[in-house]
This record gives C-alpha cells, sequence and structure tokens, in this order.
C-alpha cells in the first residue's frame, strides 16, 4: 500500500475500531435486545460515523495543446465516507464542534469524471478519487434534536491522465484546496447513536497541470452534496455518558454490525513457457484489498425487516483478477480500485410468515436480525443482495473474509450465478422452512453481457432461476445437510462453437451474442465429525456451451476439505482449514481458449490442457473475540487449465475485525 494511502487507512480503520465501542466490548454478547433504551443525555464528546449520499458537481476545464479546447463538465453519483467530531453543548443549548470528513465516489467508473478534452494530439481524462472537508460546526440543541451550520477547508484529490495517439500515457495526481459550507439537522436516537441530514457545498482552487507533451490543462471545480449520516458517541474513560453494552444492544428493533478485512496476497516467480492477455504474470508480483463495511438492520413491523449494507472497497486482485478459473482471494472483485470506492452492496426487505409451533432462535449477524421465529415459516426477500447469501449456505466454507478465500472452495466454481462485477444483483426469493428440509427458489437479474456492472432489464425472459432444496440429518448423533441446486440463465450470451466456427470473427465472442440459455447444479455437503471438526464437498457443473457471464471460467469442479477448531489445543476460537479443488472446462470452452480465445479469466494465448488442482490450507489466530489474523497458502497446479504455466505458491496475510 502506497504512502499516499496511509492517511485513508488511519482514518477508516480508526473509523472501524472505534465504532466497536470501548476495549472490554470484545467480549460482550453481539446483541442484546433493550427495550426501554437510557435517554440521550448529552451533545458533548467525541463520535466517529460513515455517510453515505449523492454528489453533484460542476467543472470548467480548457486544454492548449497548441490549438486550444475548452468545455463545461457536469458529473456525479453516489458518494460514501466517514466522519469524525468533538462537540461542546453549553448549558444554553449552543453547540460549537469541529469535524473532518473523507467521501469516495462509488464503483461506477464513470460517475468520478470530473472532465474530458481532446485534441489531435491529446486525450486529457481528469477523475476524483476522493474529497474531504476539515469544519468548523455551530448549532443549537433541543433535547434529542439538533440543528446547525459548518463550513472551513475544503480539498480533493485526483489524477489527470494524457494518452497520446500511440497509446502511451502520461499521468499526474493532484490535490488542489478550496473551502466548504454547508447545514444539517441531527437526531439522537439511542444513548450512543444519532442519525442526520446534511447538505454540504465545496468549491475547489483552479488546478494547472502541463504534461510531458507539452499540453496544458486547467480545469475549475465545485461539488454539492446530500448526505445521510450515522454517528457513535466515543466514551473516554471517566465519562459520565450511559454505557452501551455492545453496538446493538441499545433496542430490540434494530442492529448495527460492521467489519473491516485487509488481505495482501503476492507469490513468488514460476515457469511459463508464454503468457498472454489473461495469464498470471509469472515474475513474483503481491497485491492488496481492503473491504470495510457496516450492515444496518431494522425491524419495521410483525415479520418485515429492512436491510442496508454500505461498504467501501478497495485494492486489485493479482494480475488485475485474472489468471485463474480458480482464483486466489474472494475478495479480489473485478473492478480494480486504487482508493477506496462506495457501493451499495445490500438493500433488500425481507418479509418472514410463522407458521406457529415450534420456534427457533435466529442469532444476531451482518444479515439477519436476533429474535425468535417459527421453525416452519415462509421468507419473502426482494431487493438487492448476492444469489449466494441465499442459496450454498456451508458452515465451513463460504466466508472469504473469515476462512477459505479460493474461489473454487468457498463457492461452487461452475455456478456461474448472477451478479455484477462486484458479485451482487436485484433479485426475489421465497424459502419455506421445516425442521428437517428447506425449499428455496429465486429469480435474478443478469448483466447486460459478460462481466458486466449493467444489466439486463427485459424481465422476466432474461434472467436466471436458482432452486435449492436443503436437508438436513444427523449422522453418528453429528448434524449434517445436503444442499440440492439447479439453475437455469437466460442471457444475451456468445457461443464458443458458433466464435469457433467462423474465422471473420477473429476469436471475438461479442459478436455472437443473441439469447441464450444455459444451465447447470451443485450438490453441496456439509458434515460435523465433532462439536470442533467438521468436513465440507461440492461438486458442481454447467454445460459449457456458451461464454461465462457473471462468476469465473470454471465448466465443472469438485471441491472438498475439513475445518477444525482449536479447542484441542486450548485455543477454542481458532480454526485450521485445508481443502483442495479439481476444475475443468467443456469441450467448447477448452478449445476457443486453445485457440487464444478469452474468457471472463482466462487466456494464455495457447493451451496444453490440464484440469485446473487448488490446495489451501490456512489458521486463523483469534486475537480476540473480535479481530482474527489468517495465515494462507494456496497451490494452484496448471493454473487456467495450463501444464505449459505453473505450479504457483501463492500466500496470503488476512486481518479481519468485526463488531
Amino acid at each position: 500500500m502506497g504512502n499516499f494511502m496511509k492517511p485513508v487507512w488511519m482514518a477508516m480503520s480508526a473509523g472501524f475500531c472505534a465504532l466497536g465501542g470501548v476495549a472490554t466490548a470484545a467480549d460482550l454478547p453481539a446483541a442484546l435486545p433493550v427495550k426501554a433504551p437510557v435517554p440521550y443525555t448529552s451533545w458533548s464528546g467525541a463520535y466517529l460515523g460513515a455517510h453515505v449520499g449523492f454528489a453533484r458537481g460542476m467543472s470548467s476545464a480548457s486544454l492548449l495543446d497548441p490549438t486550444f479546447s475548452a468545455a463545461d463538465n457536469r458529473f456525479g453519483g453516489m458518494i460514501g465516507g466517514l466522519q469524525a467530531g468533538y462537540n461542546v453543548a453549553l448549558p444554553s443549548g449552543l453547540l460549537l464542534g469541529i469535524e473532518a470528513d473523507l467521501s469516495f465516489p462509488n464503483y461506477i467508473d464513470s460517475n468520478a469524471v470530473v472532465a474530458t478534452l481532446a485534441t489531435r494530439r491529446s486525450d486529457i481524462l481528469q477523475k476524483l478519487d476522493y474529497s474531504g472537508t476539515a469544519r468548523a460546526r455551530i448549532g443549537y440543541a433541543s433535547g434529542p434534536w439538533l440543528a446547525y451550520a459548518t463550513g472551513g477547508l475544503a480539498w480533493a484529490s485526483g489524477r489527470f491522465i494524457d494518452t497520446q495517439p500511440d497509446g502511451s500515457a502520461d499521468k499526474h495526481l493532484d490535490t488542489r484546496l478550496g473551502w466548504a459550507a454547508g447545514a444539517g439537522i441531527e437526531y439522537a436516537f439511542a444513548p450512543h447513536w444519532s442519525a442526520r441530514l446534511e447538505y454540504l457545498y465545496s468549491k475547489f482552487d483552479t488546478d494547472h497541470v502541463q504534461f510531458a507533451s507539452g499540453a496544458q490543462y486547467a480545469s475549475t471545480m465545485d461539488l454539492q452534496s446530500i448526505r445521510i449520516g450515522l454517528n457513535r458517541k466515543i466514551d473516554w474513560s471517566g465519562s459520565q455518558q450511559p454505557a452501551a453494552t455492545s453496538l446493538d444492544s441499545e433496542s430490540d428493533r434494530w442492529e448495527i454490525h460492521g467489519q473491516t478485512t485487509y488481505i495482501q496476497q503476492g507469490y513468488p516467480a514460476f515457469r511459463a513457457r508464454y503468457s498472454g492477455p489473461n495469464s498470471l504474470t509469472p515474475a513474483a508480483q503481491s497485491q492488496q484489498t481492503w473491504s470495510n463495511s457496516l450492515f444496518l438492520n431494522a425491524r419495521l413491523w410483525d415479520g418485515g425487516e429492512v436491510y442496508y449494507n454500505p461498504e467501501l472497497l478497495q485494492g486489485f486482485g493479482l494480475n488485475d483478477t485474472v489468471g485463474a478459473g480458480g482464483f486466489p482471494s474472494g475478495e479480489a472483485q473485478k473492478s480494480n480500485f486504487p482508493y477506496p470506492h462506495y457501493n451499495t452492496s445490500r438493500l433488500f426487505l425481507r418479509q418472514t410468515f410463522g407458521f406457529g409451533g415450534e420456534q427457533e432462535e435466529l442469532a444476531s449477524a451482518p444479515n439477519q436480525l436476533a429474535g425468535k421465529a417459527d421453525v416452519s415459516r415462509l421468507t419473502l426477500q426482494l431487493g438487492k443482495f448476492a444469489a449466494t447469501d441465499v442459496f450454498d449456505g456451508n458452515a465451513y466454507a463460504k466466508d472469504t473474509r473469515k476462512d477459505f478465500m479460493n474461489w473454487a472452495l468457498w463457492a461452487p466454481g461452475a455456478f456461474d450465478y448472477a451478479a455484477d462485477r462486484l458479485g451482487l444483483t436485484y433479485g426475489a426469493t421465497a424459502e419455506l422452512n421445516q425442521k428437517q428440509w428447506a425449499l428455496r427458489g429465486g429469480y435474478f437479474m443478469m448483466g447486460a453481457e459478460s462481466n458486466s456492472n449493467s444489466f439486463d432489464t427485459h424481465i422476466p425472459q432474461r434472467g436466471q432461476y436458482v432452486i435449492e432444496l436443503e436437508t438436513r440429518y444427523s449422522l453418528f448423533s453429528q448434524p449434517g445437510k445436503i444442499r440440492t441446486i439447479g439453475w437455469l440463465s437466460s442471457a444475451f450470451s456468445g457461443s464458443y462453437r458458433d466464435t469457433l466456427a467462423n474465422p471473420a470473427l477473429n476469436l471475438d465472442i461479442a459478436q455472437t451474442r443473441q439469447g441464450r440459455l444455459k444451465y447447470g447444479y451443485v450438490v453441496n455437503l456439509e458434515q460435523a465429525l465433532a462439536d470442533d471438526i467438521g468436513l465440507f464437498g461440492r461438486w458442481s457443473w454447467n454445460d459449457g456451451k456458451t461464454e461465462i457471464m457473471s462468476f469465473t471460467d470454471i465448466d465443472a469442479s469438485l471441491s472438498f476439505g475439513t475445518s477444525i477448531k482449536g479447542a484441542r489445543w486450548g485455543r477454542p476460537d481458532d480454526v485450521i482449514g485445508l481443502g483442495g479443488a479439481i476444475n475443468a472446462l467443456s469441450r467448447d470452452h477448452r478449445d476457443f481458449i486453445a485457440a487464444g480465445g478469452l474468457g471472463v479469466l482466462i487466456g494464455d494465448g495457447q493451451l496444453n490442457y490440464r484440469k485446473e488442482r487448488i490446495l489451501e490450507a490456512y489458521y486463523a489466530y483469534a486475537i480476540n473475540k473480535q479481530v482474527t489474523l489468517t495465515a494462507d497458502y494456496q497451490l494452484i497446479t496448471n493454473p487456467a487449465y495450463n501444464a505449459d504455466r505453473g505450479p504457483v505458491s501463492i500466500f496470503s496475510g488476512r486481518l479481519h475485525g468485526e463488531f
């Protein structure tokens, strides 16, 4: 991670740690409903929080190269970020405070484009990486309500890229200063929590950039934003404020969870007879990813719940997330972000209808409110989420932030589930749950084309249909589950065989795209051998005739492994994982890759086909109940199904914190 990210890393890491409350919170339960919260007593003190909103900007740019060109441009979209501050509330109700914040654009690349200008000699692209402010606040507080005005220093960091006619590029990074002013209202809805609505206007100095080509570029920029924020007061030692026992203990109608995960992953140089556009480079390399998430869960009415999961995502997968069917990091999304980017990862409604009879306790979790529910129940879900949130659950191999990292181990490799480049989609699901079984079905929107961030809106003729039967049983008094999944996708996709059959297409599969069907299935097993030892296995398959739409270049996959908790050596929260996977391509798919075609993640230009084999082992060391440090090793033999390349030994370190 470069030095330019250290302030961002420190600020955001501090934010997630402070949101977790005092240090002793690590030993407290995740949720403890309290129906009568202590009233908010004072606005004074330090706080940390997060915000999301919409920003709209205006830029006037000019380019001299040596001809003159000028243009005005409007830009903007969703933003997200963090803030921290300190308030002093006087007996009269007057409030004086200071606050600093950082905001980041969302993951849709076009939203961060401030301006573009072109001449015959240059093509200039200006992008916004992040913006921030340091402001004073003055307001009036009356009970749980606060109205305030704010103003102070603003800054914005961005990049200027000059692309020459020969394809070479000259890049400049720059930070410009300015001022900011705005106003807002804030409401304290619990002893330690408040929500706000804020308007902020920022005006920045004119930027001047001279490129090596001699091109001279200048631009102005202002930014307006409407932001919704969530703040948590920090209780310092000796504070007179009522202490919260945990983050989500101040009401039985809402919960707040969060997580941060940093992964450093790399490999030494390996053997390769040749490389192609989608190859792992044979030279040694190291990359990192970093995700930060909040999970805001609320009960709206009896059985009705809403879930919102804002995230800040940053980093790069090895070799820009290409080079293996079983890619080694599930945290490596397909949209490389040099700075954090905001994403509304989940926003959905859930309605549960209980049929009476026996009840069970649902544990508090990022996407699950704690409480009792009828065992016999129907659950409906609608909104934005990942298809794998509902389907293909597994107690031992499911969460890349805690257990196995490889794509062929945490998920069924041949399940080309509907998703954008970050693994999310819009859909609707229904689940009928009984004591010994559950039946789930769902519909999800497909990408408009392969590996896309836009969705095909031809509903319902385009989309993915998924059905899953989960059966629960006991083997030698230990619980087990078998999940059987069938799926059918209707998508605007290309054909491997049709592309190969027409030499005039030059292996451009996009030219064969039309409405096509793709189908497959998954068999998923989990079996406890003891309270601290479990086994898992998956077999997945798809027909392999059309291009992969969303996940990865695997048409058949077998994975299996074990998970062992550390109770036997006095470390009950530690986990050892050992797993393996064997991946394969269909005949059409391998012929296309061998001819020089490119898949979503693979394409070496040639192919000496062999099945891809993966071994992964990890040790997760629990520093405390909230923070885990993991050492992970993976061996990929025949990466991208090519015996002329590899094997590759991949080493990873993962730091994960949650509340």
